[in-house]
């Protein structure tokens, strides 16, 4: 059975092994194919059976192209960039990994919140570059630093992830409200369920954790902003397309938002002109939440097991049933 990987650089760079994958099949991996749909793709599908992807769009034009290709196993949770519904049509199966990175991501959501409240990199660079060592006074801050201690964190979404958020939020002395399509009862463990507007008038910080959907794209917007608490703090490593970007970027300018903390934007790799890269106390990362190597090792086994499910006729994680 052949196996082809189109985008394997970002899921392993070198720190993981593909011999699992290759016990199954004839396995080529590539590092980067194209991020956009292109003649390229097909040609490295040829007549495989098994076509893995992370980011690699697999089109109608795709999918056509390559009628021995049976199963699309993403590299992710996130799979619209394949036309799964025209692979069913196709007989095509489309499978994911469902939960991976759960723990990295919840945590890097507080880091992103730690790094708005302390600036720490800026700090550590200004050490490196001198300005302790030549300051007249025993210490300094270039920015305010913000306790967390007492406030609140509103998190939208509160499944897995969420609920990881709110936990450690709720370790540091954070009250932590919620907002969710279904409320559960490890959820009112840590947090108290509200409405969406309750939440936005009540929290000091607000966090995105849900799934990105035709009804809640750019759900910050300046509507929702204006709800909020004058000198909010926003964090999004969920969908870049949860907010809108000229939004955001006014209320940061203005100070209705008084800083966010960014693992994703709408368009990815960022564009040289989004307006976040111009707005003041705004961190962005280049969505890598999900990166830690213990997150990437799951997403690994996971795909193993869900290419091995296929090849037994009883195929686990299929989005296109």
């Amino acid at each position: 059975m052949k196996i082809v990987v189109l985008d394997g650089y970002t899921e392993n760079p070198g720190d993981l092994s593909w011999e699992e994958l290759e016990k199954l099949g004839d396995v080529t991996v590539y590092d980067r194919t194209s991020y956009v749909e292109a003649p390229i793709i097909a040609e490295r599908i040829g007549d495989a059976e098994v076509v893995i992807t992370n980011k690699t769009p697999i089109t109608k034009e795709t999918i056509d192209k390559c009628p021995n290709m049976k199963l699309i196993a993403f590299l992710a949770t996130g799979y619209n960039v394949a036309d799964y519904n025209y692979a069913k049509e196709k007989g095509v199966l489309v499978c994911n990994v469902p939960t991976y990175g759960t723990a990295c991501v919840g945590q890097y959501a507080i880091a992103l919140l730690l790094e708005v409240c302390h600036h720490i990199g800026h700090h550590d660079k200004t050490v490196h570059e001198g300005k302790w060592a030549n300051h007249i006074d025993w210490c300094y801050w270039d920015y305010p630093l913000i306790e967390l201690d007492g406030k609140t964190a509103g998190v939208i979404g509160f499944g897995r992830i969420g609920q990881t958020t709110g936990r450690i939020a709720k370790a540091l002395g954070m009250k932590v409200l919620a907002n969710d399509l279904y409320p559960n009862d490890s959820g009112k463990a840590i947090a108290e369920y509200v409405d969406l507007d309750t939440l936005l008038a009540q929290s000091d910080v607000v966090f995105l954790h849900c799934n990105l959907t035709a009804e809640n794209e750019k759900l910050i917007n300046k509507a929702n902003i204006a709800k909020m608490k004058d000198g909010a703090i926003l964090i999004n490593n969920s969908r870049g397309q949860l907010i809108d970007e000229q939004d955001v970027t006014d209320a940061l300018k203005s100070g209705k938002l008084a800083a966010a903390g960014l693992d994703v934007v709408y368009t990815e790799p960022i564009k040289a002109d989004n307006p976040l890269l111009t707005a003041p106390n705004c961190i962005i990362t280049p969505h890598m939440s999900w990166g830690a190597k213990e997150a990437r090792q799951r997403i690994m086994d996971i795909t193993v097991e869900n290419v091995k499910a296929y090849m037994n006729g009883a195929p686990v994680n299929v989005v296109n049933k």
